[in-house]
């Protein structure tokens, strides 16, 4: 209602002969809500969406360009051995609350994500730190065990952010950060609201109000759009209309890259897709490409292993798995000669929804029955992503640099194997350069040809905006919707 009204006024006054003032609040769309508002208790893209560096902010953070920046650490110095890192922090910073931001909030942080029992969704990121130490009210020594050529970019996840022990229990629901915007409300099931926080330590972003509108259906998303009831929808769910946003001058269509493989995970820990030869199968089974055109409009990038593209130590893997239903078939003969029926539960994002209907024609092709369940998002990371109840399921996983996932033993498609795990301690040791990316094309070989799941493809960030928008993000490098440098041009 303000939003509208306030355009409401401003045209008044250009009736009558005054300039137009230009907007200083923006609608973003979401497709997915998120559960809940704290990064450093949940799994779900859709919280950082809403709060990486609008809300909380870690002690470094990533940039449009997948860059490590520094951010609540001004600077930072690594000792000759790699394992010591000194973290020197910004003054003046405060919570939202008006309280403080100091080195003990950065060791209450990294202590907690690290706890036994810590409900952090990414616990890898902090599993090499033995030691936080204060060091005066803005120095930081972490003290790891060993040296971590990865330690930085871990930081700059939004489950690292920098909380106060203060509000650390009820971010969930009222979140307190140290970001250029504050939480405002929450409408469950429609909204979230930001205003601008003029006690923000660094420049003032341009923007005084952001609402986020949480719209799953992809026709509803057209039609809020079309009517301006949303200023811009960063992940548009609806792709087959993207050349018409295009044709109309009033829009800009932002197309870039994310950082989301898209893959039919595989419950490898579960018969019959403990066997390989049924993993090997179902991924022969599957066109990539009509995917891609059926439940993309054309929009992706076909992948064979769990690493995005446009990462320089990308393998081109798809051959491995490369689309042939007679050795599906083959395979099958041996594996499963009495036919196999599956479970392919699907979350609400429409890659998901009509890649299911895709890929179940494909298996049925070479023999495969499914049995598709639609979850709504909350149910799909209960019972796939924490309960691993399930045989096929389809998701995106937008975590940037995430291949260590498989090397976890109770991750969802449960698949660990120890020579993997060594491969990534190793990764998680190594400073040199070379010697990392050696690592990490061998990382990437180990799983493709293990057939751990089907790599389908990456997902494209394909979003709409008023043409008057400048400041979105073309790129994903993480799963973020930072509008810090968002600003209306009129």
């Amino acid at each position: 209602m303000i939003h509208h009204l306030r355009r409401g006024v401003a045209i008044s006054a250009l009736w009558a002969g005054a300039a137009l003032a230009q907007q200083t609040d923006i609608t973003i769309g979401m497709v997915l809500e998120p559960p809940n508002l704290d990064p450093t208790a949940g799994a779900a893209a859709a919280i950082d969406e809403v709060v990486y560096a609008n809300v909380f902010e870690g002690l470094t953070r990533f940039g449009p360009d997948g860059s490590v920046l520094p951010a609540l650490a001004e600077s930072w110095e690594i000792s000759d051995d790699g394992s010591v890192y000194t973290f020197y922090l910004r003054e003046g910073v405060t919570f939202h609350d008006g309280t403080a931001m100091t080195a003990d909030d950065v060791v209450f942080s990294l202590d907690r994500a690290r706890a036994e029992g810590s409900t952090n969704a990414q616990p890898a990121l902090f599993a090499n730190i033995v030691g936080v130490e204060a060091v005066g009210d803005l120095t930081v020594v972490v003290t790891l065990d060993g040296p971590d050529g990865a330690f930085l970019f871990d930081m700059a996840w939004g489950d690292a952010v920098i909380v106060a022990p203060e509000s650390a229990e009820t971010n969930a629901t009222n979140p307190v950060g140290t970001g250029p915007f504050r939480f405002a409300s929450r409408v469950e099931g429609d909204r979230v609201d930001l205003v601008r926080h003029d006690g923000y330590w660094g420049e003032h972003v341009a923007l005084e109000a952001a609402t986020f509108r949480f719209i799953s259906d992809p026709n509803a998303a057209f039609a809020a759009m079309m009517a301006g009831d949303v200023d811009a929808f960063p992940n548009f769910p609806a792709p087959e209309t993207l050349a018409q946003f295009a044709a109309d001058p009033r829009f800009s269509v932002i197309v870039g890259s994310t950082e989301g493989e898209t893959i039919l995970a595989m419950n490898n820990a579960q018969a019959p897709l403990d066997d390989i030869r049924v993993r090997q199968a179902i991924t022969h089974a599957i066109n990539r490409q009509d995917i891609i055109d059926g439940a993309m409009f054309g929009y992706g990038t076909p992948i064979g292993t769990h690493f995005a593209p446009h990462n320089p130590d990308y393998v081109d893997l798809t051959g491995l798995s490369a689309y042939d239903p007679e050795r599906s078939r083959a395979l099958l003969a041996e594996a499963a000669p009495d036919g196999l029926t599956l479970r392919l539960a699907l979350p609400p994002p429409s890659y998901a929804r009509r890649g299911g209907e895709i890929i179940a024609a494909q298996l049925r092709e070479v023999g495969i029955e499914t049995e598709i369940t639609n979850l709504e998002w909350a149910q799909w990371l209960e019972q796939v992503f924490r309960g691993r109840d399930f045989d096929l399921t389809i998701v995106s996983h937008t975590e940037p640099m995430d291949i260590g996932i498989y090397a976890r033993p109770d991750y969802y498609f449960q698949y660990a194997r120890p020579e993997f795990v060594a491969l990534n301690d190793t990764l998680a040791q190594t400073t040199d350069p070379g010697a990392r990316s050696a690592l990490m094309v061998e990382m990437q070989q180990m799983i493709a040809e293990d057939y751990v799941n089907g790599y389908l493809f990456q997902l494209a960030k394909t979003g709409v905006a008023n043409a008057a928008i400048e400041g979105l993000w073309a790129n994903s490098p993480t799963q973020a919707n930072d509008l810090t440098g968002v600003r209306w041009t009129q």
